[in-house]
């Protein structure tokens, strides 16, 4: 006899497990499609070559601020230490030892990284507005020290003179951009997919389980700080690696590199395109960046205004970021294919 209980429930879709189907979708597409808009920019701005590499290892520099805080619920504002920390150390190696890019970003990861852990272990047992405070001194440390190593450094001048190799020894860096660009989407692209397996591994799952409920993973014999400590050095690394890629690709660091308002518009990118989703890191900088230098060059004395208000209009209508609204937009199409 066939009952009611031997039949399989059927399955039910509500909103939320769309948003999340989706969600999944286009993380995986997101990578391969950030590689075709980037060749695609390649071919249809030739001019702006320059602003667009800036985009790119912009974009690197907010993907390692999305690994703390979008991760780990590392609120910072100091990441600019590790990115500037990454851009000397790059710039110095570049001016006195090594020309090769590759090892050029090695230096830069590594120094970014170090910064981090050193730091990272001394910082990390605040929460809240004292964690807060304490990365935004670590930044100011950094940059005193920058501008008072000045044999080293440039100080205040900045450091220049820094002329990378050709990459693989056959592609020299033009004055027209083309190799940066090229080298930065690269680079941008290799970091993203290295970040998404980081954030799907057995490390990056205890890393969102420390942000989500701390205390359960110390139940279950985990530490919370020392998994904090290790992802704050792994975004350390990639932030080190962005301010290497800056120094390669435009030959000059400068204290800006480790400013505060250099973590401040980072974070200000992150929030609007999305924390926790890798690709909204390179949503948000395209946006802000783009905006801001289409504004700049029709507007000089008010373009700040319309920066404000059009950063107030995505945190009101789209609270979850360029992303989530993308992913919204995907899930309606792919809702209404389903009841096609």
């Amino acid at each position: 006899m066939t009952t009611m209980a031997d039949h399989s429930a059927p399955e039910t879709t509500t909103p939320g497990n769309t948003l999340m189907t989706t969600r999944r979708g286009i993380d995986w597409i997101g990578i391969p499609v950030v590689a075709a808009v980037g060749l695609a920019a390649y071919w249809l701005l030739p001019d702006d070559l320059g602003l667009l590499t800036r985009i790119l290892s912009s974009a690197l520099f907010v993907l390692s601020l999305d690994l703390v805080l979008g991760y780990g619920g590392i609120a910072t504002l100091g990441q600019a230490a590790m990115f500037g920390a990454g851009a000397y150390a790059a710039g110095i190696a570049a001016v006195n030892w090594v020309a090769d890019p590759f090892a050029l970003l090695a230096v830069g990861g590594v120094a970014g990284g170090l910064v981090a852990l050193a730091t990272g272990a001394l910082i990390l047992h605040a929460r809240g507005l004292t964690l807060l405070m304490l990365t935004i001194a670590v930044a100011q440390i950094v940059q005193e020290v920058a501008n008072k190593a000045r044999d080293w450094t440039g100080g205040s001048d900045g450091l220049s003179g820094i002329e990378p190799a050709p990459v693989l020894g056959m592609f020299r860096f033009d004055m027209y951009g083309r190799t940066s660009y090229l080298f930065a989407l690269a680079v941008l692209v290799v970091a993203l997919v290295v970040a998404r397996r980081i954030v799907r591994s057995p490390f990056g799952l205890a890393c969102r389980g420390v942000k989500e409920d701390p205390l359960r993973v110390s139940a279950i014999g985990g530490s919370p700080k020392l998994y904090l400590v290790a992802l704050y050095g792994v975004a350390g690394v990639f932030a080190g690696v962005a301010g290497g890629l800056t120094a390669v690709t435009s030959g000059i660091v400068g204290l800006d590199s480790v400013g505060f308002s250099w973590s401040a518009e980072a974070l200000v990118m992150l929030v609007l395109g999305g924390t926790g989703r890798l690709y909204g890191a390179v949503i948000g900088t395209a946006a802000f960046m783009g905006i801001h230098h289409i504004l700049a060059a029709s507007d000089p004395f008010h373009w700040m205004a319309f920066i404000g208000l059009f950063l107030i209009g995505i945190v009101l209508f789209l609270p979850g970021g360029i992303a989530s609204g993308v992913e919204r937009l995907v899930g309606l199409v792919r809702g209404k294919e389903d009841r096609a």
